[in-house]
């Protein structure tokens, strides 16, 4: 008999292979399709930033290592923007940690606080790297799941103090949530908290989309509430917010025991990365508020015009609250199959999206939902659209 096993691949990993995201990009370039897939901007961040980076490389600036933490210029700025948008105080010398993008930081964050068989509670569906880093900690997921509720997915707080119990150790948290674009209220993260604070459990915080939410929700970073600052690991990134994913800038901030352990393990992974970018993204965190005003403008005119494309052509469509990815519901067309769904879309209407199952552990409560970004040119949108108004032909 002939094994399908891959050789070598340690148990721990033997689940994941190669992302949805490179095998549907692939259907893209295949198919020449508009890839609306995998979630990155199609243009460049600000200008005056783009040529931060390129002073720092022309000076010599980080283009060796840099320090293990971070440059000084970075990571002071990473607390002033945490001072200022939230009044969350943190030392740039000992509560501040840059990291080569927000994976690494999730990476190094689980390896460090976990012990072989702990618990970590995850709401899926979740960010794909999630699964991967909890397995090579040693960990054990646990998946509450979120909801189809009206027009958006919700908690079910009952089942989230349901799931915790003896070997739960971390609780891991994304809000804005990718994929389905909820954003956690006041109230779920009140109740959080006093999870958390009841059950002493450590928590990490995927907080990447923070600039991006819409309508009238908010962003209400956990370490804000009552008994949380010194429990949560914070992760920030400059990818999402300034348009710039390849620079792979992230961070963490944290108590110093906390910040310290994740650096532990984080010296082990990448050591350090992104030298010149770094000093460009401290001075992006310091852009004023009009620039942070007028991207999310933008970014919901996006969303507005691809949600309503959607819905014409025959989806269900999800609000999106953050972050930039609609989830939408194939039901309405006649299809139950995610994947079968986006594997045959590229042929049907030139377009590529991504099947929400892979976000599941639970496949099955995922099976008919699929995830389109909306981080694009205006007119790539617009023709995105066109093309999927056949499928309501």
């Amino acid at each position: 008999m002939t094994s399908t096993a891959r050789p070598h691949l340690n148990r721990r990993l033997a689940e994941f292979g190669t992302t949805i995201f490179a095998e549907m990009s692939a259907l893209a370039v295949q198919t020449g399709s508009i890839n609306l897939g995998q979630g990155f901007p199609d243009t460049d961040g600000p200008e005056e930033i783009r040529e931060a980076a390129v002073r720092a490389l022309r000076d010599g600036r980080g283009n060796q290592y840099p320090p293990g933490p971070g440059v000084p210029e970075l990571r002071t700025a990473i607390a002033a923007h945490q001072q200022r948008r939230y009044a969350l105080t943190y030392d740039p010398d000992t509560e501040v940690l840059v990291t080569a993008g927000a994976t690494e930081a999730i990476a190094a964050a689980l390896l460090a606080l976990l012990e072989p068989g702990d618990e970590v509670i995850a709401f899926e569906p979740y960010y794909d790297s999630y699964a991967a880093c909890i397995a090579m900690a040693g960990g054990t997921r646990v998946p509450v799941t979120l909801r189809p509720d009206g027009d958006s997915f919700r908690l079910d707080l009952d089942e989230l103090r349901a799931a915790v119990t003896d070997r739960t150790r971390l609780l891991l948290i994304n809000t804005p949530h990718n994929p389905t674009g909820t954003v956690l209220t006041r109230a779920e993260l009140t109740a959080i908290a006093e999870l958390a604070v009841e059950r002493d459990l450590l928590v990490v915080t995927d907080e990447v989309y923070e600039h991006l939410v819409f309508d009238d929700a908010e962003h209400l970073p956990l370490a804000t509430f009552p008994g949380m600052r010194d429990r949560t690991v914070t992760i920030g990134s400059a990818g999402k917010t300034f348009s710039f994913t390849g620079w792979k800038v992230g961070w963490v901030t944290g108590s110093p025991s906390l910040v310290s352990a994740v650096r532990s393990a984080k010296q082990f992974l990448t050591y350090v990365a992104s030298g010149p970018f770094q000093y460009a993204v401290a001075e992006a965190l310091a852009l004023p508020d009009s620039y942070y005003e007028a991207f999310r403008a933008d970014m919901r005119a996006k969303r507005d015009l691809l949600a309503s494309g959607l819905a014409e052509a025959g989806f269900g469509v999800f609000r999106t609250a953050g972050t930039y990815f609609i989830t939408t519901d194939i039901r309405p067309l006649g299809e139950s199959d995610g994947f079968a769904f986006c594997r045959a879309l590229p042929e049907r209407a030139g377009v590529v999206a991504i099947p929400n199952a892979v976000f599941y552990d639970h496949r099955e409560a995922g099976a008919p939902f699929v995830r389109f970004a909306f981080c694009k040119q205006t007119a790539v949108l617009e023709e995105a659209v066109k093309r999927l108004k056949a499928l309501a032909g």
